[in-house]
Formats: C-alpha cells, sequence, structure tokens
C-alpha cells in the first residue's frame, strides 16, 4: 500500500511547479509616500491603501515579492497588481472607481442663494464683509429671485438643495417665503424633489418663521462656536446675546420642527485653540450628535482683521486632534458623538464613494457640485468665490443672472479653465502623491493665498493641513483598537 501511494504520489510535480513565477504580476496604477520614519503608505487609483516598509516596496516594485510574501495577497486583494490571464482585477478596480466619481456625473447639486447681506451681528471672522440691517440695497429682488430658482431647476442633478446664506437671511424672510414657495411650485410642476436649509444665527426665528418651515419642510444650519463667553467673543451684537439667542433658537426648532432639523458648525478662532474639551462639551449639552472642526478662511472680515493669521496650521493642528481624542474618549464612555470632518475623510479612505463635499473632489467642486447666486443676480463658481469677490476681486465671477444663459455660465472660460487646471491627477504636487485619492481642490483658497488657482504645494496650507489628517486618521485606523472601532462606525 505504501509503495503504491508512492508510486501515484510521484505523478504530481510539487506545488511550487504551478505557482506564478515572480514576473508574472503586472502593476496597477499606484502612488506612494513616506507615511512616518519607517512606513511608506501606497494608495491605488480608489484610495485602497497598505502600508509597508521601504525594502517591501521596492521588492514589490521590482515584481519580486512571491506568494509567501506577507504583503502579496493584501497587495493583490486590494488591486495594486492583477496575474497573467487575470481580467476580473482590472473590471473590479474600473467599477470601484466609476463609482467614486460618480459625483461628478450628477453634476450641481448645491444652490446658494443669497436674499440679502444685512447681518445683525458682527463677528470677527465673517468672510462676506457684511453690511448693517437697514442697508436694504443689498437685498434681492423678486426677478432675480425667479431667475435663480429657473436657473437651478435647469440643472441635471437628481438631489437639487437649496441653500439660504447671507448675511442674515431672515432680515429679509418676505424674500425667503418667495423664493421658497416658487421652488415648492415648481418641484411639483417637474416632480423634482428640492431640499431647502436656511443657514441663520436664529436670533430672528419666530412662530409664523417655524410654521412657515413646517409646512415646507425647511431646516436651519447655524453656528454655535462653544461655550457662551466664546460664542460670544466670537460672533458679538450690540442689539442681543448671541449665545442666548443660539441656543434659544436651537430649542425652539427642535421643537417646531424636530430634532433632526437643526445642525450647526463652529469656527476655530485664536480663543478656540485652548477650549478643545468646553466646545466639544457644547455641542453635547446642546443635543448635538455631530461637530464639524473648520478653521477659519482668510476672506471678508477675517481678513481684514487678522483673525485668519493669528494661529498657524499647526497650532490648529494640534487643536483638532486634542478635540478629535476627547471625541473618542466620549464614546467610549457611551456619549455617542462624531467629528463630520473625519467622517467625510474616512468615507474617501475606507469606501469606494464618493462625498460630493466641495473641498475633497478633483476636479474642484467649485460650480460642478456648488453654485452660489448673489443678491445682485451675479453667479459665483462657490461661497467662498463670492467672499473673494467682496474683497473687490471678481476673478471667480461665472456671469449674472440677468444677463447670461444657463448654458453661457456654466460653460464660462473661468469654470472650464478652473476645473481643468484643477484636477489634482494632473496638478505638479498632487500627481504624484500617496494622499491624492483622498484629497481635493481648492482653487479659491489658493488664488487667495498663492495667487494661482493650483496653489505652491509645498507651502500650502490646505496641503499641510489635509496631508496632517489623512496621516493621523489612518494612524488611528492601523492601530485596530477601541479607538479605530469608534472612527470606523462613522462611515455612511
Amino acid at each position: 500500500m505504501n509503495i503504491l501511494s508512492e508510486q501515484v504520489h510521484k505523478k504530481f510535480l510539487p506545488l511550487s511547479d504551478f505557482l506564478p513565477t515572480n514576473s508574472q504580476y503586472k502593476l496597477l496604477p499606484f502612488r506612494f509616500i513616506r507615511f512616518d520614519s519607517e512606513q511608506y503608505l501606497l494608495t491605488n487609483l480608489v484610495g485602497e491603501y497598505y502600508l509597508t516598509d521601504r525594502t517591501t516596496l521596492h521588492r514589490f516594485i521590482q515584481k519580486e515579492l512571491d506568494r509567501n510574501d506577507p504583503a502579496f495577497a493584501p497587495l493583490r486583494a486590494r488591486h495594486f497588481f492583477y496575474e497573467d490571464g487575470e481580467t476580473s482585477p482590472l473590471h473590479l478596480l474600473a467599477t470601484k472607481y466609476r463609482t467614486k466619481q460618480a459625483p461628478l456625473a450628477d453634476f450641481t447639486g448645491l444652490h446658494m442663494i443669497v436674499p440679502t447681506l444685512r447681518c445683525n451681528t458682527s463677528c470677527t471672522y465673517c468672510q462676506v464683509s457684511h453690511k448693517n440691517t437697514s442697508a436694504s440695497a443689498c437685498d434681492m429682488t423678486n426677478e432675480t429671485a425667479d431667475r435663480a430658482v429657473d436657473f437651478m431647476f435647469k440643472s441635471p442633478s437628481s438631489h437639487l438643495k437649496l441653500e439660504f446664506q447671507g448675511g442674515e437671511p431672515l432680515l429679509n424672510f418676505d424674500m425667503v417665503r418667495y423664493i421658497v414657495e416658487r421652488t415648492r411650485e415648481r418641484e411639483k410642476q417637474l416632480q423634482r424633489p428640492v431640499s431647502i436649509i436656511i443657514c441663520s444665527n436664529l436670533s430672528l426665528v419666530n412662530d409664523e418663521i417655524l410654521t412657515f418651515c413646517k409646512l415646507h419642510n425647511i431646516d436651519f444650519s447655524t453656528s454655535l462656536d462653544g461655550p457662551k463667553e466664546l460664542h460670544n467673543k466670537n460672533r458679538p451684537s450690540v442689539e442681543f446675546n448671541s449665545y442666548q439667542r443660539a441656543v434659544d433658537g436651537i430649542a425652539r426648532v427642535r421643537e417646531a420642527l424636530g430634532i433632526g432639523a437643526i445642525s450647526a458648525l463652529m469656527t476655530t478662532t485664536m480663543a478656540s485653540l485652548s477650549m478643545p474639551k468646553e466646545i466639544v462639551d457644547e455641542y453635547v449639552g446642546q443635543g448635538f450628535k455631530s461637530i464639524f472642526l473648520r478653521p477659519i478662511n482668510p476672506y471678508g472680515f477675517a481678513s481684514k482683521a487678522g483673525a485668519a493669521t493669528h494661529y498657524s496650521t499647526a497650532e490648529w493642528l494640534d487643536f483638532y486632534k486634542s478635540a478629535l481624542d476627547y471625541i473618542i474618549d466620549l464614546n467610549f464612555r457611551g456619549i455617542q458623538i462624531r467629528e463630520e470632518y473625519a467622517a467625510l475623510i474616512l468615507r474617501r479612505i475606507l469606501t469606494p464613494y464618493g462625498t460630493g463635499f466641495v473641498d475633497l473632489q478633483s476636479p474642484a467642486g467649485i460650480g460642478i457640485a456648488a453654485i452660489l447666486f448673489n443678491h445682485d443676480s451675479n453667479v459665483y463658481a462657490s461661497d467662498e468665490s463670492r467672499m473673494l469677490a467682496e474683497m473687490g476681486d471678481q476673478h471667480f465671477l461665472l456671469g449674472n443672472l440677468k444677463t447670461d444663459k444657463y448654458e453661457e455660465i456654466m460653460l464660462s472660460d473661468v469654470l472650464i479653465d478652473t476645473l481643468m487646471e484643477s484636477m489634482s491627477e494632473g496638478v505638479p504636487g498632487c500627481s504624484d502623491c500617496g494622499f491624492q485619492p483622498y484629497c481635493g481642490s481648492n482653487p479659491v483658497l489658493h488664488y487667495r493665498l498663492h495667487g494661482d488657482i493650483v496653489g505652491h504645494k509645498p507651502t500650502s496650507e490646505f496641503c499641510q493641513r489635509h496631508m496632517a489628517l489623512f496621516r493621523h486618521i489612518i494612524s488611528i485606523i492601523e492601530r485596530g483598537d477601541a479607538a479605530s472601532d469608534v472612527l470606523k462606525g462613522w462611515v455612511c
């Protein structure tokens, strides 16, 4: 029996004879970047990543890995290479790439309308150089409003969203009412649903406004910078206590429209840097399940007052990391709250889906993801473009609702040229960056700070901030501990 088994066994070649030779795998497109002192980060077209040391990276590129190497299976599974005769990896990678880029095909979803530039607060970081409450010349007319609504419904997007910006939109609530009613009429005629949000400091919220908003299914977004002293310092008003109006308004909106009808944003000032826990605690205390930690944008009063330069990127990152650590710790204690920007980045890292977030798109999301109609009929590529125009620079002015057609505005040279030059896949300093699949382009910010829409990448605050965020978030994911589980739970 043993002799027979040995004879049968000799008819088969050893397993090694059936395995591919080292030269039989072919590399798929990928980028890499030094991640820390010991590791390199490899990313493919759709953002799947692998961390490895320099020696393994070199062997992989030279096609010297064999099946027994620990890096072989994960690199193959994540579409960094394929073997001779295989076609499914190419099809899978193509499907994931199409999924990732799907928001581009949906085109412009967010349409922002400025019914007035008037405002009743004097925020230290105001980005739009608002006007006082009596400056009625800064109000939108019915004619402009009609044209803005018509423009919005020409977008092919399947997810239309109308957002009222300011100034303080409720100072011209008659115009808000007019635009909403026009929108709902067109929505019914065309069977194209539109979600509507009013961005407001909530100081003027009353029963009449809330009844109207409930009738038309309107949500609110507000600003909450932190505890009372910090909020009032950042967002002062000579007429009222802005913090008290904000928290009272939050409560009234929730009571009238539901717990999910109000969201809030904070802006980091110099005074905020020492208060990461206190700011997060304020959001928890006000019943919010999320917080968006964002730095100042260098536009409008924020630039003139110098608030935008009062802290460095490194200082903001220290603030952000401290706040994020505290948020994770709160989750350990059963208090559910997430940081929204981290959630956006996690979605780009851990899923094949795009975010639609303007700053994390390539080409840039200006115009093709969001567009703004100013009170004076001017159309801008983004809210930041309008802010830049308020400072006297109309570089990103796309046209005017009174004089230009939809096609002329959306095919304007300034928009097309900006989109072409902001594709990070071909931008020097971005095209070979290992973080490119997660990042985006901010041409307005780079134009403002560097004088051109590409910017100088080695000194770009946008690049420095995002590269640090990507490293930090991936580092937490790679720990594989409870903190990693918390972050992964934010992906949806």
